[in-house]
């Protein structure tokens, strides 16, 4: 993807002459040695870096906030500016300057960005140089209010005098040669990181993944640093994001079919959904347009042939999720009608249909899609495909249409349906995505399924409970009929619940248990009961001691006294364990054990205020 990458020939295997065998070497002078190509980048002086190095461990040693923070970090910067594209183009230099802008005020990031502005097209498609741009873009959540506002002492003659004139001025040119920068590998990500600030809207999905160079001890750099996923711009972004717009719709047919640019397309569907509504639209009328035009498909529509193909099936699963009800009608009645058990057996295409079931908001629609594929959810399953299930029990959920059906299908598509003593096996099997002959071991049954056996069911280990088992319970255990899962999930014993909170995945169906408001206090009780007597060994697991937390936060001041005493009994152990040890002050033990009565009082104190808060909120 991108550039192909150019490598040096090695000496001694470069045939001469255009590299015909048997011909004679040409005599070659003293002046006929090859030279190497000239760095175009300039490199930092090895005193610059040491300099930077020594500034950033004095950094870390400076208070977190202050103002000899602030001032080191000025001075830094300020220094840096006559070799500020030579440092961003190293790979030492790029990751010092991320850990320093990570803090700087707005006054230093404006010096920074204007000393690298005359050097964008170098900079932006430079591997380490388009991570300092991201970094420089990322800091503006921070301070949205200085964007227009000029520090005194940062004015130079023919720079720009603010922030926003700094970035506005970057996306001129970056709108100039948009082609040319979304379609270089390392430059694309300076294009989606500057529409998400022209939007004044981050994607998580864009930034939260790790990305750049190691930074001076081997980590690498984070290039997220801050938390809010939205904050306010000058009406002047969003108008230079919507001429942005514009230029994605000029050269339509480049942003679909580049496998690189494609994902600059997809970021500007996310923002404009968000800010411009009505250009989001536009995009995704042109796209759709444009996908519909060409190639026919024997099976039906063109958009057919596109869903499966890598690049602009990823294009698709955006359109789907940013239009509005009446284009995803539309666009099913017109293009997917008919196409959908394909689509769901196709590598790639099973996925933009899960988006599209993601979108799904209408009982219309949903009835529709449901019609078509409940018939094949076994075989769905069986060729490998969970996550379309899933998403359509998510948009059953969502919707609150044809749950009672769904459900039904899924224990048929399980083999636990029939005979009805099946049914209580549920939980461990939707978990572990596995059907009922294979998880507890028979072999094929040609006559009638045989009965439920309990006792062998309650001696078996519970299997593994796979991330996509997890979110289908996680749904059903937020429908509104959900009596097979809670008969299944009141079913299980000690050690296999203990099991279920222990997984990583399995943990959240337990969450769903606590948070769903289907799912009465009497039934919890029911569901978590056999969990008494495993306090101590919930509270010394990663997983189980956040689960144990949740039950905890829930519980009433009756069942508070009968965890604390059990978990008291082996104090000892709890403290030498790191969770057990958090798990132990999160219900203050020392009190419990040393002062009861004290600890009786503020656990009473507790559960009043969440009685009170409970009846306002109407729970």
């Amino acid at each position: 993807m991108g550039v192909r990458p150019h490598f040096p020939q090695k000496p001694g295997r470069r045939l001469p002459g255009g590299g015909g065998r048997g011909r004679a070497r040409p005599e070659r002078g003293p002046d006929t040695q090859p030279r190497p190509a000239p760095d175009p980048y300039p490199r930092p002086a090895p005193e610059s870096l040491t300099y930077f190095r020594r500034a950033l461990e004095a950094l870390k040693e400076a208070p977190e906030t202050g103002e000899e923070r602030e001032l080191l970090i000025h001075n830094v910067l300020k220094e840096l500016e006559t070799q500020a594209l030579a440092l961003a183009t190293d790979r030492a230099g790029s990751g010092m300057l991320q850990e320093l802008l990570a803090s700087s005020p707005p006054g230093p990031l404006s010096r920074l960005l204007a000393a690298l502005l005359p050097h964008l097209r170098a900079v932006a498609c430079h591997r380490s140089g388009a991570h300092v741009l991201q970094s420089v873009l990322l800091q503006l959540p921070r301070f949205p209010g200085a964007l227009a506002k000029q520090e005194e002492g940062d004015v130079k003659d023919g720079d720009p005098e603010t922030l926003e004139e700094l970035v506005l001025k970057l996306a001129s040119e970056v709108r100039d040669a948009l082609g040319l920068y979304s379609g270089d590998t390392h430059g694309s990500f300076v294009v989606r990181t500057l529409l998400q600030v022209l939007g004044g809207t981050i994607l998580e999905s864009e930034i939260a993944r790790p990305r750049g160079p190691q930074s001076l001890d081997g980590q690498r750099v984070p290039v997220r640093e801050f938390k809010p996923t939205s904050f306010e711009v000058p009406d002047t972004f969003l108008s230079c994001l919507q001429e942005l717009s514009s230029c994605f719709l000029k050269d339509i047919s480049v942003f679909i079919t580049g496998k690189v640019s494609s994902f600059c397309l997809q970021v500007a569907l996310q923002v404009l959904h968000r800010k411009l509504p009505k250009a989001c639209s536009c995009l995704c009328d042109s796209v759709i347009k444009y996908l519909s035009t060409r190639n026919s498909a024997a099976d039906g529509s063109p958009l057919m042939l596109f869903l499966r193909d890598q690049t602009s099936s990823r294009l698709l699963e955006q359109v789907f999720l940013v239009s509005e009800p009446s284009r995803l009608q539309s666009l099913f009645e017109d293009h997917f009608q008919g196409q959908l058990q394909a689509l769901a057996a196709h590598p790639i295409a099973n996925f933009p249909l899960q988006r599209l079931l993601d979108s799904i908001t209408t009982p219309e629609l949903l009835s529709q899609v449901f019609e078509e594929l409940s018939p094949a959810l076994e075989a769905v399953l069986a060729q490998g495909h969970p996550g379309v299930v899933i998403a359509l029990v998510g948009a059953c959920r969502r919707v609150g249409t044809h749950q009672a059906q769904i459900l039904q299908l899924l224990l048929e598509a399980f083999h636990c349906a029939e005979p009805p003593s099946r049914q209580v096996a549920c939980v461990p099997l939707f978990g572990s995505l596995t059907a009922y002959e294979v998880y507890y071991g028979l072999e094929e049954e040609e006559d009638a399924p045989s009965e439920h056996k309990v006792e062998v069911a309650a001696a078996r280990p519970l299997g593994e409970v796979t991330v996509t088992g997890s979110l289908l319970l996680q749904h059903l255990l937020h429908f509104s009929t959900l009596g097979p899962v809670l008969r299944s999930l009141t079913s299980m014993e000690g050690p296999q619940l203990l099991a279920l909170a222990q997984s990583p995945a399995g943990s959240h169906v337990l969450d769903a248990v606590l948070t769903s408001s289907t799912v009465t206090r009497k039934q919890r009780r029911r569901v978590l009961r056999p969990l008494k007597g495993h306090y101590v060994a919930l509270a010394c697991s990663r997983h189980g001691s956040r689960v144990l937390d949740a039950i905890w936060n829930g519980s009433t001041l009756g069942t508070r006294k009968e965890i604390a005493a059990e978990l008291g009994e082996q104090n000892q152990e709890l403290m030498r364990d790191p969770f057990g040890h958090h798990v132990a002050r999160n219900v203050a033990l020392g009190t419990f054990l040393k002062r009861r009565g004290d600890w009786e009082q503020q656990q009473g104190a507790v559960a009043k205020r969440r009685k009170v808060l409970s009846t306002i909120l109407g729970d």
